[in-house]
């Protein structure tokens, strides 16, 4: 493995932002004044969410290296990101705030203006339906949010902002980069009295770095605001997507040995499309001074078609789902006494399977729909015995119907199944001085198995490249999390922490040795600490860093001890930026991950080596003169050659996904 940054270069580069741990550490919003919608799902201030929460701004977003949000999300954000895709554009990629691992899509919730994204299945999350120039500001809860958010809140939540400002906004972008990729960004926000209409589109191409890993996507999003006085407001946006990738698969061999810019035989010809469409909706209503009334849905229609020509066995598959979302609830807020939030959430999605040999003649082979059902109530009580002290707590109760056909052994195969899960926390918040609280948080949050983990993997099918198996409707698996920390703003300093310990039953997991998914026999422990901060040493000069150690272990038997695959027990960041003048900028972005087990059978992995630690760093120069903003960022500056995700199976032995090299983008932006 190519190592370009020796230990000492490393332990500077964190040493230097560590600075900021002792010095002035700026916020980049008043915190007093910031408001977030991932506490109670309505707007609240930051100093009265007793959680780890983060948010990342719109000039945050503008001022970084980031050409699409997963890069947001890693480079601010501070988060462990996964892609297998070998291009530059991240549409694969996925997000993991809690170290779950492989299954970090299906345990991080990712929301549009508080509606969720996450796919019903175990897909990827369609980042390219959001256009980044069309976000406000990103919001970063850690922890277990299921009282608030339900299914799939329980390593964290990140709620993308894109409502818009209250000015008007024209803006048009395109980049230019190595691998012949191409990205464009248009904008336009225009408010007439109390009418605010917003249009982003988004298209982007790339050749990719390797073998077979072109890509090509494209986007729109129409959103027609209308206020109707106050906080009264009513909402209708409209979104498309269209994205195709070629997939090279994985290489085989430890994580650097092997071709890494070259396509397994089986994948030349291999494709991915997936076509998104849908409408999100949403009405809120103060009733009085007290009461508000709030409802949003979303209804969205998918189709991901793959093929791969080239297998032994020639495989072509469509997977059709839709999903309907309702999500009616009420605030009353009873000034000093406090406030609650009531709502009920209604779900409802189905999936099908159809595969064969040819693209014209697939057949039906297996199907799943599911309703979920849930009422949860959201309280904060102020404790009048000492000044800046609240309490807090919630309740959900989710349930959920599954039914199942699978007619791919020539006989129908039918099952359903009614599980309930509980959500639980317990909170306490002391706003101790203006911009500083300690808080101490239980939580009990759930997740549902998706509506492909009903069935596992024949390894022997198909020449070795396997076929699905119905394994039965899995249980859902509940993570209990413990939690303290603290958010300290000083003058113009911030500095946030977190300890935290969570246990998890019947964890949802794929087992390669089996091939089937399975609910964890036993218990898997999860410890940790972090932290993020930034610093403005002078008034052109910001720093900032950020970290996460952390230790995901399952608790059974012989494999007790043993780390969770994919999950490292490091991360570290770093960023600086530094403003010549009004026009020239520039500013650099370190991210370290430390080595974690490739995805692997429990029983195995302890004694399999470890995909090894990695540093990538960017760095950019912008300079802006009149309407005119221009950009040029260098990534991966030490071209450093490493792999973010891997495995193990007994068929194959170890395989893994190799990252993009150094690559080169010329941005250039204009204010219309």
């Amino acid at each position: 493995m190519k190592q370009q940054f020796s230990n000492k270069t490393l332990i500077a580069l964190f040493c230097g932002a560590a600075i900021s741990f002792n010095t002035a550490i700026a916020l980049a919003q008043n915190s007093q004044s910031t408001v977030i919608v991932s506490g109670s799902r309505f707007e609240e201030n930051l100093n009265e969410v007793p959680a780890n929460v983060k948010v990342i701004t719109r000039d945050e977003i503008a001022n970084s290296t980031s050409n699409n949000i997963p890069e947001v999300l890693s480079q601010i954000g501070g988060l462990n990101i996964k892609n297998s895709s070998g291009n530059p554009l991240n549409l694969d990629a996925s997000v993991d705030m809690g170290g779950y691992g492989a299954t970090a899509n299906s345990t991080t919730l990712i929301l549009v203006d508080g509606q969720r994204l996450n796919p019903v299945d175990s897909g990827t999350i369609n980042w390219e339906s959001i256009p980044i120039d069309s976000i406000e500001r990103i919001e970063l809860l850690q922890g277990g949010a299921s009282v608030q958010y339900g299914n799939g809140a329980v390593g964290g939540v990140i709620n993308i902002i894109t409502n818009g400002g209250a000015k008007n906004l024209n803006q048009a972008s395109v980049t230019y980069g190595s691998y012949n990729t191409v990205i464009g960004n248009a904008i336009l926000r225009n408010k007439v009295n109390d009418t605010t209409l917003q249009l982003t589109a988004n298209t982007s191409n790339t050749d990719g770095w390797r073998q077979n890993s072109a890509a090509n996507a494209y986007s729109f999003d129409g959103k027609l605001t209308q206020s109707l006085g106050g906080i009264d407001q009513i909402y209708a946006d409209i979104f498309f997507n269209h994205s195709n990738s070629q997939t090279p698969g994985s290489v085989l061999g430890q994580a650097g040995t092997g071709s890494p810019q070259s396509a397994r035989a089986a994948f030349i010809g291999s494709t991915t499309t997936t076509d998104n469409a849908g409408v999100r909706a949403g009405f809120i209503k103060a009733i009085n001074s007290q009461l508000t009334f709030d409802i949003d849905g979303t209804y969205s229609n998918k189709n991901t078609n793959y093929n791969a020509p080239a297998l032994p066995y020639p495989y072509y598959s469509l997977n059709p789902n839709w999903q309907l979302a309702v999500s009616p609830k009420i605030k009353a807020n009873f000034g000093a006494w406090g406030s609650t939030v009531v709502g009920y959430d209604f779900n409802q999605a189905s999936q099908s399977n159809s595969s064969g040999s040819t693209f014209n003649n697939t057949s039906l082979q297996q199907n799943v729909s599911i309703l979920n059902q849930s009422i949860y109530l959201v309280s904060r009580i102020p404790l009048q015995v000492v000044d800046g002290l609240e309490a807090s707590g919630g309740f959900r109760h989710q349930a959920q119907n599954a039914s199942t056909n699978d007619l791919s052994t020539g006989s129908t195969i039918s099952a359903s199944q009614k599980y309930s899960a509980n959500a639980g926390d317990v909170a306490f918040n002391y706003n101790y001085r203006p911009g500083q609280k300690l808080f101490v948080k239980w939580d009990q949050s759930y997740r549902f198995p998706n509506t492909d983990e009903f069935w596992g993997w024949d390894q022997n099918a198909n020449g070795g490249y396997g076929a699905p198996v119905f394994n039965g409707i899995l249980k859902p698996q509940i993570s209990q999390t413990y939690s303290a920390g603290g958010d300290w703003s000083i003058s113009q300093s911030h500095l946030s922490a977190l300890i935290f310990q969570s246990i998890t039953q019947n964890e949802i997991r794929f087992d390669p040795s089996s091939g089937s998914n399975i609910n964890t026999a036993g218990n898997i422990n999860r410890t940790g600490f972090l932290f993020d901060s930034s610093s403005n040493i002078t008034r052109n000069f910001t720093l900032a860093s950020g970290g996460k150690i952390q230790r995901s272990t399952y608790t059974t038997g012989s494999i007790s001890g043993v780390g969770v695959g994919l999950s490292p027990d490091l991360l570290l960041n770093a960023r600086a930026q530094y403003a010549f003048n009004s026009m020239w900028s520039t500013g650099a972005v370190v991210n370290y991950v430390g080595n974690q087990n490739y995805d692997a059978s429990p029983s195995i992995s302890n004694s399999l080596a470890k995909i090894p630690s990695y540093v990538a760093a960017d760095i950019y120069a912008s300079y802006r003169i009149h309407s005119w903003d221009a950009r040029f960022t260098i990534k991966n500056i030490g071209g450093n050659s490493y792999a973010t995700t891997g495995g193990y199976s007994p068929s194959k032995g170890y395989y893994y996904y190799p990252t993009t090299p150094t690559t080169y983008f010329v941005t250039a932006k204009y204010n219309f």
